[in-house]
C-alpha cells in the first residue's frame, strides 16, 4: 500500500467539567471525525487520506481542533458541518479553508488572545 497523501488528526480529548482549559469533545466522541471519514470515503479518498482520532493537541482554546499533514494546517472551532468544505476545498482542491485556520501566531504560545 502506498503512503497516504495526507494524515489528519482530530482531537478527541475530554476534560472534566470545570477544568481550567476547554475540551474538544464533551463525551470523547466526535461527529467531526465521523463526518470527515464518511465524506473523504465518498469522495474517493479512502486509500489516499488517513483520518485519525488523537489525544490532546494542546490548542484547547481553539477547539474542536484538527491538523492536516504534511501541510501542517491547523483548523480550529471545527464542527461536523464544516467537514464537507474541508474535504472539498483542502483534501480535493488543495486549498486551505482560511476561515477555520488557526493563525500561526496562536499555535503553541501563551500570548494568544484566545488563551485564558
Amino acid at each position: 500500500m502506498p503512503a497516504f497523501e495526507r494524515h489528519i488528526f482530530v482531537c478527541h480529548n475530554t476534560r472534566p467539567e470545570g477544568a481550567q482549559r476547554p475540551s474538544c469533545t464533551s463525551d470523547g466522541k466526535s461527529d467531526l471525525h465521523t463526518e470527515l471519514q464518511q465524506r473523504a470515503k465518498a469522495a474517493g479518498l479512502g486509500a489516499r487520506v488517513r483520518i485519525n482520532k488523537s489525544g490532546c493537541l494542546d490548542q484547547c482554546e481553539h477547539g474542536p481542533m484538527m491538523v492536516v499533514y504534511p501541510e501542517a494546517v491547523w483548523y480550529g472551532n471545527v464542527r461536523a458541518e464544516d467537514a464537507a468544505e474541508i474535504v472539498e476545498e483542502h483534501l480535493l482542491a488543495g486549498r486551505t479553508v482560511e476561515r477555520l485556520r488557526v493563525a500561526d501566531g496562536c499555535l503553541n504560545t501563551k500570548s494568544c488572545p484566545h488563551r485564558n
